[in-house]
């Protein structure tokens, strides 16, 4: 059946010849797969031939929402962007806030799909039912908040929303995100590249020809209460992330060791919280809150340098990943510096976590002798030295210099052209970049980043709430606190990840889950009466499990096996302030929790239990 609160349709968009249409979603993707990442997922496997260049315009961009979009739950406006990743050569996924997935819904969509490839550069401008293809030439070089900008002006519409790439997406920087809302990234696995392959500058919306409903207003409304008074319960919630935002993680990690830093050789330095923590960030930068839609925690953070060389300069952010990815990886202490470097990389649509981790291993290299200044085309790449991350963050997105243009293929495709040694302090998995989350002091962790499909990954599931903060929650069969050194007691992160992965499925916000405040059962009922279905918390982590293992199809078909699932040496060889992996262990574990066999190819078993056969 068709939910309530789904339109059943979906805007195809082929750039090559300007044309559009629509298709009817089969009714059984609702139940079999809900939405937001559960149909790209579906769509990509089926509709993608295998080991296509990510580049080519065989690939498609999904914009994807989720059965709750645009209703009244809390934090419903995320959008999940999917695509095949030209760094990694995985499915990706990219989720991102802001208010651009309610106009998918009310322009009468629950997904878009963009084929092809333009002439020239284009921007798409999707108004209800109807779609242009316009000129884009005078936008070449502009930041996504210039766009937008441009865009809105032009259209005589300030509500338009756009998804934008900036000078790095138009070079091919294959670690080029999406920008949305101007600062708000799908950052994750160079989907701005993917754009920029096709010639397309920016996907602009405006939607009020649908209305979405719900099947049962009443129950809906009761529940969404429940749902924020759930978030609000939670202390970290309600004390930290509400208040301060993203930074308030900054502290609380590296007080219990899982903020990297000096590119992973250490993860514990509660010095630097004096230097770029959140009360740093909050008395010395200005700061303004501001919300995603229909979001109550309003956890983002609008600043500006009020004084100094960077004075001025205002965006959104940093998070809590650009403040790890260009200061205590790099050793930065100037929270001005790591400012201005999140900064450059929102103006010239960058991903903060890549960009900042590849700035990282380069460091090392430096530090190890295995590059010069004049490999760097100049930059002494001291740590600590904040000018020249800012420095690098802008050559990178502007393709500038020889180094430059290297680190933005990636820090593992750099390292290959450096040489062997250089290798090893490349932090990555599948060619990802590691995020700022440590695995030695939360091995649950480890899960999140070795299993990914996009590869090394902190969200997907974000396990160190378990481990290492010890939080408890009978629903996920986390009933003690697991011993956060110890590669066993690991099966309650399964449904963990289960758990994370329904917000992708049904549009709302990872970070109402993250600290395990609203409920998997309080999930359950918002879907419930939003589509009139009747799933039990048991039926919506099948879902979750059956996309999961769907896209590990994807990459299996792509050639991903066990090989690709290690996590670098030093975790293995280093203790820095944890415990050693024993990666092997843990590999057998994992895949022995989640039907996998010893190679990590899901079981046909498990493919007959989750109707993939």
């Amino acid at each position: 059946m068709l939910p309530k609160s789904c339109t059943g349709k979906s805007l195809h968009i082929d750039l090559s010849s300007e044309k559009t249409w629509e298709e009817s979603i089969p009714e059984e993707w609702y139940s079999l797969y809900i939405g937001g990442e559960g149909f790209g997922a579906k769509y990509l496997y089926d509709n993608l031939r295998p080991h296509i260049d990510p580049l080519s315009e065989e690939n498609k961009i999904l914009f994807i929402t989720g059965p709750l979009t645009d209703t009244k739950a809390p934090s419903s406006g995320r959008t999940v962007v999917m695509f095949k990743s030209p760094l990694t050569g995985t499915i990706c996924a990219s989720n991102v806030g802001g208010a651009f997935a309610p106009h998918i819904k009310r322009s009468g969509y629950d997904m878009i799909v963009i084929h092809g490839k333009a002439k020239a550069l284009k921007y798409i401008y999707i108004h209800n039912d109807s779609v242009e293809f316009v000129d884009a030439e005078d936008l070449r070089g502009k930041s996504p908040r210039e766009t937008q900008e441009i865009i809105r002006e032009r259209h005589n519409n300030k509500d338009i929303r756009v998804a934008a790439i900036g000078e790095a997406g138009e070079k091919l920087v294959r670690i080029s995100s999406i920008m949305v809302d101007g600062h708000r990234a799908a950052g994750r696995g160079g989907g701005g590249a993917v754009m920029g392959s096709k010639n397309l500058k920016a996907v602009a919306i405006f939607g009020s020809r649908w209305k979405t409903e719900v099947a049962e207003p009443a129950k809906f409304e009761e529940a969404t209460k429940k749902a924020i008074n759930e978030l609000f319960s939670e202390e970290f919630v309600k004390d930290e992330l509400s208040k301060y935002g993203t930074p308030s993680f900054f502290d609380a990690m590296n007080l219990t060791g899982l903020v990297p830093f000096f590119n992973w050789k250490r993860s514990k330095m509660p010095e630097f919280n004096e230097y770029i923590g959140c009360k740093t960030y909050h008395e010395k930068l200005e700061v303004k809150p501001y919300s995603c839609f229909n979001c109550p925690v309003a956890c983002g953070r609008h600043t500006k340098v009020p004084e100094g060389k960077y004075r001025g300069i205002e965006s959104g952010g940093p998070e809590y990943e650009a403040m790890a990815a260009f200061g205590a990886k790099t050793g930065v202490k100037d929270i001005y510096a790591v400012a201005a470097a999140n900064y450059f990389a929102n103006e010239l649509g960058l991903d903060v976590i890549s960009t900042g981790q590849a700035i990282a291993t380069a460091m090392e290299w430096y530090e190890k002798g295995l590059i010069d200044k004049e490999t760097t085309d100049g930059l002494e790449l001291e740590w600590g030295n904040g000018d020249a991350v800012v420095e690098l963050v802008k050559r990178i997105g502007k393709r500038e210099g020889n180094f430059a243009h290297l680190l933005g293929e990636g820090s593992l495709r750099a390292a290959k052209a450096i040489g062997e040694e250089a290798i090893k302090y490349v932090m990555h998995v599948k060619g990802l970049e590691m995020a700022a989350d440590e695995v030695r002091t939360s091995k649950g962790e480890a899960w999140s980043h070795m299993l990914s499909p996009r590869g090394a990954d902190h969200l997907r599931p974000w396990a160190s709430i378990g481990d290492a903060f010890g939080y408890l929650s009978e629903e996920l069969g986390l009933t003690e606190r697991p011993d956060p050194f110890k590669e066993e007691n690991k099966a309650w992160v399964k449904p963990l990840e289960e758990l994370s992965m329904a917000t992708n499925l049904l549009g709302v916000c990872l970070f109402t889950v993250i600290t395990l405040a609203v409920k998997g059962e309080t999930w359950t009922q918002l879907f419930n009466y939003a589509t009139g279905f009747n799933f039990t918390l048991k039926d919506l982590f099948k879902v979750s499990e059956r996309v999961i293992n769907l896209e590990r199809l994807f990459n299996v078909r792509e050639g991903f096996t066990r090989k690709d699932d290690y996590l670098p040496g030093r975790f293995s060889q280093e203790a820095g302030d944890g415990s050693p992996l024993d990666q092997e262990k843990l590999l057998d574990i994992f895949y022995e929790i989640k039907g996998w066999d010893k190679d990590g190819t899901p079981t046909k078993e498990k493919l007959n239990e989750l109707g993939l056969l």
